[in-house]
């Protein structure tokens, strides 16, 4: 007894380590996160209607049928009972059509992809509302976001009016990723040379925390940011203090950005390049790089047989290419560039025309 005590008293410290936990999954303050909190709750609550009556019936079974008692029936040869079978199999076939009906109606209306409908339980959505557009990419081990409707970015901050729908892009430019901000809504992954979607709404303002939910490398656990919900005036100002800001992102600002770094500080760009987050996803924002489009485009076209198989052979898209006699001597296809039509008119309608650089 005196070492089952001391066992307990040693474990004290640890129930104090979980006062700092932080219960943001299950009390979120964004109208998606609260329907994926229900979500969960509903799942968690049909699932124990099945493990909690097995676990007490558990323990009534091992104190019933214990050794001593001798008042129990003791039948060896009993072996099938049609009603205690279509209570074992009934019971579970029930929760899971519930759980599959659950999970049905909700993949389809927590769709990230899915623009929103509502503000929250009690609000619809104004059909003249447009929301917040905000460009999200996942670096190493930075987030950058970009804002193009302001022309302005920060790095690991952002900040989002109250109940205005906020519309995300979401890629990374390195490896894959994964954008979660607890409060506002589940985790959506980021993926070079892709683009996913987000939809979501704050309903409370205040200052959330989000961060990387999938490991991708050595600075991974610092890989953090800060998200302001703000009134409509306190993102005004956001805004304007980011405008304030001297630094402009432009591509090569970007490069130089996309290096590994750690523990980056919050970092505001008071103008942007147009166009800077679609070549972060066609993965040309070094402008001596092909847009991914375009080799897609000539891909359709038949691509560019002998001199496409030769660069593909010799050449990889993050490797620097060979120096040696053999690579300098012969010629191979170094970029392509679209011809305008005051030079060469397209023999197909709609259709660009290539040149080929030696």
């Amino acid at each position: 007894m005196a070492a089952r005590i001391a066992r307990c008293i040693l474990l004290l410290p640890l129930a104090f380590l979980l006062a700092g936990c932080d219960w943001v999954v299950l009390r979120p303050s964004g109208d998606i996160a609260m329907q994926q909190r229900d979500l969960i709750v509903v799942s968690t609550v049909l699932m124990l209607l099945i493990v909690l009556p097995v676990m007490a019936l558990t323990a009534l079974f091992a104190w019933r049928y214990r050794q001593s008692n001798r008042e129990a029936t003791y039948d060896p040869e009993w072996h099938h009972s049609t009603q205690l079978e279509l209570v074992i199999w009934s019971a579970p076939l029930l929760i899971i059509i519930a759980l599959g009906a659950v999970t049905w109606i909700a993949t389809h209306t927590l769709d990230p992809f899915r623009p929103l409908e509502r503000i929250d339980a009690q609000r619809e959505l104004a059909a003249d509302v447009k929301p917040l557009k905000v460009q999200v990419v996942a670096m190493d081990w930075k987030w950058l976001f970009i804002y193009p409707d302001y022309g302005i970015a920060s790095v690991n901050e952002m900040a989002a009016p109250v109940d205005v729908p906020i519309e995300f892009s979401i890629t990374a430019s390195t490896v894959m990723n994964s954008f979660f901000v607890p409060a506002l809504a589940g985790q959506i992954y980021a993926m070079p040379a892709m683009e996913t979607k987000l939809h979501a709404v704050i309903n409370k303002a205040g200052d959330y925390e989000g961060f990387s939910a999938n490991y991708s490398g050595h600075g991974f656990s610092h890989m953090r940011f800060r998200f302001a919900g703000l009134s409509g005036a306190g993102f005004d100002a956001w805004v304007a203090k980011v405008k304030a800001a001297k630094d402009p992102l432009n591509r090569e600002e970007y490069l130089r950005l996309d290096q590994p770094s750690e523990r980056e500080p919050v970092r505001h760009y008071g103008t942007t390049v147009a166009g800077l987050f679609d070549a972060v996803v066609n993965l040309c924002v070094d402008p001596a790089k092909m847009c991914m489009r375009d080799m897609m485009a000539i891909d359709a076209r038949g691509g560019l047989g002998l001199a496409g198989v030769y660069n593909v052979s010799r050449l990889a898209y993050d490797r620097p290419r060979s120096r040696d006699a053999r690579a300098q001597a012969e010629a191979f296809v170094l970029s392509l560039c679209q011809v305008g039509p005051e030079v060469m008119l397209s023999p197909a309608a709609d259709a660009p025309m290539y040149g080929l650089l030696r």
